[in-house]
């Protein structure tokens, strides 16, 4: 696509943004819009929020798990920015109307002590590079109407990356057996959702692994000191005013969280 016209999107998703509206979706209107398009409306949205003095922490992985695969009607994964102002601690009260759509997915988190830069890096460089392994909530937020979506509307978003959730208690990779982390998802009280960290590629250091592959092929890579949320192994549930969520991970702790 021409230059101009992927600037032209980016500035119609910062205005869905700052307005907490929606926008038809990015392929019914640019049919030939590619995944690079896709990761160069990303790149322009990131870009432009860092020169607004927003600080980088991190990247979201998205569609790792078949569940997720299955909801949205896309087959492959994608990536995200993470800002300082999207990442919340535990116990938080957040406020709902600051995000579209909002729905919650349940993940872990991988913070790095060492570079990862591809193209070939394996689930062991993950493990090696790793500090340590955090429980997460993803907050998904869409700037672009969901029904009919593609990866490339999706991608274009920043992956619907709205905020995360931070949990207490953090783990070595080699203390915990990573892919048997579990979880449950309450909201009010209620379970709405549990699941398996192998429900995402099989182990979810596997997603790191692909991701920091992927940023190479954009000319890229994951830093020390980065947050990466590696993808969720639950369905997202929808959340709205005055829900209260805690999601249960047994020996890595709760999450918890209000939305007003």
């Amino acid at each position: 696509m021409h230059a101009a016209t992927l600037v032209a999107i980016a500035d119609e998703l910062a205005g869905a943004e700052r307005d907490r509206t929606m926008v038809p979706l990015l392929t019914a209107r640019h049919p030939g819009m590619t995944v690079d398009d896709a990761y160069a409306v990303q790149g322009e949205w990131r870009r432009r929020a860092v020169a607004a003095g927003r600080r980088p922490v991190g990247h979201k992985i998205g569609l790792t798990s078949k569940v997720m695969q299955v909801a949205t009607g896309i087959d492959e994964p994608d990536y995200g920015a993470i800002f300082d102002d999207m990442v919340y601690a535990s116990g938080s009260v957040i406020e709902h109307g600051r995000f579209s759509s909002v729905r919650v997915e349940v993940e872990l988190a991988f913070r790095l002590a060492e570079p990862l830069e591809g193209p070939d890096v394996t689930l062991a460089d993950v493990l090696r590079a790793t500090e340590h392994v955090v429980p997460a909530l993803e907050i998904l937020s869409s700037r672009i109407e969901l029904e009919g979506r593609t990866i490339v509307d999706t991608i274009s978003d920043n992956a619907a990356m709205g905020a995360m959730v931070v949990g207490d208690t953090t783990a070595r990779p080699d203390d915990v057996d990573l892919p048997w982390v579990a979880a449950v998802l309450h909201r009010n009280g209620v379970v709405e959702e549990s699941g398996v960290a192998s429900a995402v590629l099989g182990h979810p250091a596997t997603g790191v692994a692909w991701l920091a592959n992927k940023l190479a092929q954009h000319g890229d890579h994951l830093a020390a000191g980065e947050l990466v949320l590696a993808g969720s192994f639950t369905r997202p549930i929808w959340v709205q005013p005055g829900d209260t969520l805690l999601a249960d991970y047994r020996d890595l702790g709760t999450i918890t969280c209000r939305f007003t």
